[in-house]
């Protein structure tokens, strides 16, 4: 009896040491999902490079150069020391339309987007003081410049009209850049004894990819975006106060202070270090796949492990309950059929979508381990229960994968469920006497 149930206690250490041993096949289909979507990245990037990347469209600020003379002791100049000073606007509105399709670069679909984007600012005369009056420099306010900030260059297709009080100005490139961000700039000539405001406004279009993103740089922004595409993913330090999603696309608005930055409403770019914290007080929207293939395959590699030690657990049932013996090669042969089904979904869902790829590799591997069982253990119900079985964890799977916020308590009630069915089955089964020529017949329930 002794021998019998270290043999027993063998073969259950011996099924979970191939339980564990199935991990090896699940890391390389996992590794391999992973380097699709390495794969995928590389083609919204070349997307990216023809097309205009992820933009952020940063809005107007004043630049204007500075001269600060460095005194010795004696108080006289030891150097002098050119820099810019950065002033923000009073009120700042950006408001976009974005009409989104796909591009495809090999067999990866990338969402891009163009869109006609208005930016309506205003800068107050009493900032502008301030901003000098607090510098050690001179302001040269006759060569003050407007400055638009934007992500990506290659992505503007074309300025509508561009004006200040009214009076058209002409936009050019410039050397210069504010942290990761191109400038557009024009000069803008600044009367120190001028005491109303400068309104500016711009109509741009603009092309990018996946994202557009705004900067909250002014006292007051507001932010006003919409497209018709359905599945927007907010991005950033802030979220909209009104997200406006509907299935037919969004219409989102943000209000934005300046006490929501970190930064002030002007800096010098000698001496602080805003144009490192520009890129963190981002915000805007990210055009999503929901539910990626590649995203859907990775969940469902992360119950792999679980679902194959539960088809070998109703194997095992059946060598005790019907007095049967399987071998650990043919354990092995099942477990490698359920490793299987991770790579063949990955590969067909590329193909023809995650759904009907998950149908296809699922019907393939329970006909494979339904047919099997029915061979080895002899009985074609043994077969049929073991493949209804399997499409009854690979339908709960489907269920996991669809549920994303709910995956969890429906994995954790359906795991607790399973352990009290085998509670249930084995109850009357003496571990101890069992195998043993008199007690080998089992009252089942």
């Amino acid at each position: 009896m002794f021998r019998w149930m270290q043999s027993i206690t063998a073969k259950v250490l011996g099924i979970g040491v191939l339980a564990l041993l199935m991990m090896i096949p699940l890391n390389q289909a996992n590794g391999i999902v992973r380097e699709r979507e390495a794969m995928r990245q590389a083609a919204v990037e070349r997307v990216a490079a023809g097309w205009g990347g992820p933009q952020t469209l940063g809005g107007f600020v004043l630049a204007a150069p500075v001269r600060t003379e460095v005194r010795d002791v004696q108080g006289h100049v030891a150097s002098v020391r050119d820099s810019t000073h950065i002033v923000l606007a009073d009120e700042l509105t950006t408001t976009a339309g974005l009409a989104v399709q796909e591009r495809t670069s090999g067999m990866y679909a990338v969402p891009v987007y163009t869109g006609e984007v208005t930016v309506r600012g205003r800068f107050l005369p009493e900032d502008i003081a301030h901003a000098a009056a607090g510098s050690d420099g001179v302001f040269d306010l006759a060569r003050a410049e407007l400055r638009l900030l934007v992500a990506d260059v290659h992505g503007l297709q074309s300025i509508t009209a561009a004006t200040v009080d009214g009076r058209p100005v002409r936009l050019a490139a410039s050397a210069d850049k504010m942290g990761p961000y191109s400038v557009l700039a024009a000069p803008l000539p600044i009367d120190p004894a001028r005491t109303t405001p400068i309104d500016v406004t711009l109509t741009l279009r603009i092309a990018g990819t996946e994202a557009f993103s705004t900067l909250p740089l002014a006292r007051a922004t507001t932010v006003h975006l919409r497209s018709a595409w359905p599945d927007p993913s907010f991005i950033g330090a802030l979220l909209p106060g009104q997200p406006g999603v509907t299935a037919k696309g969004f219409d989102t608005t943000w209000q934005v202070m300046d006490l929501n930055r970190s930064y002030g409403q002007h800096w010098d770019t000698a001496t602080t270090d805003v144009n490192s914290r520009l890129e963190a007080s981002s915000f805007g929207v990210r055009m999503v796949k929901p539910g990626s293939v590649y995203q859907q395959n990775d969940r469902a590699g992360k119950y792999g492990l679980l679902f194959i030690a539960l088809t070998f657990v109703a194997f095992f049932l059946f060598e005790v309950l019907k007095g049967l013996r399987l071998h650990p090669v043919q354990y092995l042969l099942v477990g490698a059929a359920m490793a299987s089904f991770y790579l063949l979904l990955l590969a067909l869902s590329e193909q023809i979508g995650f759904g009907g790829a998950y149908l296809a590799a699922a019907a393939t591997v329970v006909s494979i381990v339904g047919g099997y069982a029915s061979a080895v253990l002899r009985a074609r119900t043994a077969g049929l229960v073991l493949g209804g079985v399997l499409a009854l964890v690979y339908a709960i799977l489907y269920g996991l994968i669809g549920a994303e916020q709910y995956a969890l308590l429906i994995g954790s009630v359906v795991l607790v469920v399973v352990i009290a069915l085998l509670m249930f089955l084995t109850r009357r089964i003496d571990w101890y006497a069992y195998g043993t020529p008199a007690t080998r017949q089992t009252d089942t329930p």
